[in-house]
């Protein structure tokens, strides 16, 4: 196997870190915009490891080209959720299996857009699923941590755990802090920000898929390991969009804990127009607003050695046991940051993104996974998935709760 990574970024290079400690493949070429970061990400390595020259992750001519020349077989999409469709349509026009952790944008209902759908997440790539399937190639998308993790956990719950499912609830909290900064981010504001004031998504069996208002239907839920309580609230997520294509759950549900302070600066953001992508024009130079965000704040890649605490992702799933009784059970995955930042250099929340895709790589490279089209986790089987992220030194959790 032969590994392209594009994008050395926080996520791009916390994997760069992890593969290093792997034997499955031969080659990993590192891509970025800036051919600097790509260097900065393979040097501490061995020779497998090379960075490419700068790329356009946003012209499928480009990528398409790199690929090519750097004879990959995988194409790890490691950059923000803008470059997706490139990055997918050159993966397909090179005729190599595609992995991403963030799926195609959507866009709200023009007229309706806090009851009713409009492109969701991922729908541009599953519109081109039949083609992928034709051409007898693999998108395994939504493969980091959430999306990622939690959609194996759903296989797992349905498969072993349940005879029916009412709820599969992403339940995601964090008792991080970050020394020295009123407002730094664990992870990227720009994706932060698509996330959390696009219309959040909720499916339900009959009804399909709909929306409501940002920061909806707040509740405080427990996390394990000393996180504590925390207020979550509903978030737009791919899960959302994965589980039910391929298990059986009555509604699935994403409810991320943000924070009151941190909902205040979205919603402050969103008032005066920050968060929007269109270029405006200033002192001659366009530029867009949310990019001049994310330029003004920390690169999340760097808090690490100031950041304490611990992240969790998890799925809190209700219904029946295989027993025919009420069973809630929360399957989750805690990150210490003081833990990632010791064993491999990386803050907590890019780690734990990035290790779910190196330990899907693994198992394409031994075939315990395989498939052709374009696929989520869910679609493939659980166990080898939670054996090897064990093996990984990364255990994940599993706690009974009050029915």
């Amino acid at each position: 196997m032969k590994i392209l990574i594009i994008g050395a970024g926080g996520v791009g290079s916390a994997a760069v870190s992890i593969l290093a400690r792997r034997s499955f493949f031969e080659r990993v070429v590192v891509a970025d915009y800036d051919p600097a970061r790509a260097a900065r990400a393979t040097a501490p390595y061995d020779d497998r490891f090379v960075a490419a020259p700068s790329v356009d992750a946003s012209n499928v001519s480009s990528v398409a080209a790199l690929i090519r020349e750097s004879g990959a077989s995988h194409v790890l999409n490691a950059v923000d959720p803008r470059f997706v469709m490139p990055i997918f349509d050159a993966c397909f026009e090179a005729g190599v299996t595609y992995l991403d952790m963030a799926m195609s944008l959507s866009h709200p209902h023009p007229e309706r857009p806090y009851e009713l759908t409009g492109v969701k997440l991922g729908d541009d790539q599953f519109a081109k699923a039949e083609a992928w399937q034709k051409a007898g190639l693999l998108a395994l998308c939504g493969i980091g941590i959430e999306p990622g993790l939690a959609d194996v956990f759903a296989r797992y719950a349905e498969d072993e755990l349940f005879s029916s499912i009412d709820e599969a609830g992403v339940r995601d909290g964090a008792n991080l802090a970050v020394a020295g900064y009123d407002f730094a981010p664990s992870f990227s504001i720009w994706t932060t920000i698509e996330e959390c004031l696009n219309p959040p998504v909720i499916y339900e069996e009959g009804r399909g898929w709909f929306t409501t208002p940002p920061f909806s239907e707040p509740e405080v839920f427990d996390f394990p390991e000393g996180i504590g309580p925390v207020e979550c609230v509903n978030v737009e997520h791919e899960e959302v969009l994965l589980i039910p294509r391929w298990t059986k759950a009555k509604r699935v549900t994403f409810k991320y804990g943000l924070g009151d302070e941190f909902i205040d600066v979205l919603k402050t953001l969103h008032k005066l127009g920050l968060d929007s992508t269109a270029p405006v024009r200033v002192k001659g130079v366009e530029v867009s607003p949310r990019d001049v965000v994310a330029a003004c704040l920390p690169d999340p890649a760097t808090l690490g050695d100031v950041m304490t605490g611990k992240t969790c992702a998890g799925l809190w799933v209700r219904g029946m046991g295989k027993d025919g009784q009420p069973r809630s059970t929360y399957l989750y995955h805690v990150v210490d940051n003081e833990w990632s930042m010791q064993e491999y250099g990386h803050q907590a929340v890019v780690w734990q993104t990035a290790v779910n895709p190196c330990v899907a790589l693994e198992l394409l490279a031994d075939g315990r996974w395989s498939g052709v089209g374009v696929l989520g986790p869910e679609a493939l089987p659980h166990r080898p998935f939670l054996d090897l992220l064990v093996d990984y030194g990364s255990p994940w959790g599993i706690q009974e709760l009050p029915v």
